[in-house]
């Protein structure tokens, strides 16, 4: 699946009580640089009772990249991926310059990891909010991310025919607490909605105006200026 001289491996992470997600397995493909990285990240999962050692990813597979830096072969990758092949992603990189987490989180990147974050807890929590469609970046990255789509944003006010989102009120209270970093429970919480009323809302608007997840509804809404 992935480009030699990567090394890839492949997993199906259990889902329990403890993680707070459904009953289903998610199935994870694994891609690093080198095989101790690989090693490193798979033993930190292969404590995890129900993780089962796969081959491939595809459809419906949360796909796992490790990365020192990004360049604009990494960045292929991650758009095949997620746009070919039809998995989520995750990235677990030890760097990202400014210019590039825009790029990543519009390639279709909804969780991000520091590498030197990257505990079996961190990266756990990670695949099963991609598996979800959630977003889930570090902190300084979110507000990375703000500042810079708040600077794209400002750059081009009041330029003509920039066309609208339309975003519908509610649509715009939904990914105002994404942003926070609420999960879908919270954000029901916060407004008085059922957690079904919260995931029509997200999956109407990521359809209607092709987004690839919650991080890319996020960076569209600042881009606009809705948030």
């Amino acid at each position: 699946m992935f480009n030699s001289p990567r090394t890839t491996a492949a997993f199906a992470l259990g889902t329990g009580r403890t993680t707070g997600v459904t009953d289903r397995r998610v199935p994870v493909a694994v891609s690093a640089p080198d095989p101790i990285s690989r090693e490193g990240a798979v033993s930190q999962l292969r404590r995890h009772p129900e993780i089962d050692l796969r081959e491939e990813s595809g459809p419906g597979t949360v796909a796992l990249l490790i990365e020192d830096a990004l360049d604009e072969t990494a960045l292929t990758r991650l758009r095949r991926i997620v746009r070919s092949e039809g998995a989520r992603a995750v990235l677990v990189v030890g760097t990202i310059r400014e210019n590039e987490l825009l790029d990543v989180v519009e390639c279709g990147v909804g969780a991000i990891v520091w590498r030197h974050e990257a505990t079996a807890h961190r990266l756990v929590q990670a695949v099963l909010a991609a598996a979800r469609g959630d977003g889930d970046l570090p902190a300084d990255l979110i507000g990375r991310l703000i500042s810079q789509v708040g600077t794209l944003h400002r750059g081009a006010a009041g330029r003509p025919g920039a066309p609208s989102l339309g975003l519908a009120p509610r649509e715009v209270d939904v990914l105002r607490l994404v942003a926070e970093g609420l999960d879908t429970g919270e954000i029901a919480g916060k407004l008085s909605y059922s957690e079904r009323t919260v995931k029509n809302v997200m999956h109407g608007l990521t359809t209607r105006l092709h987004l690839r997840n919650r991080a890319h509804a996020v960076a569209y809404a600042l881009r606009e200026g809705y948030i």
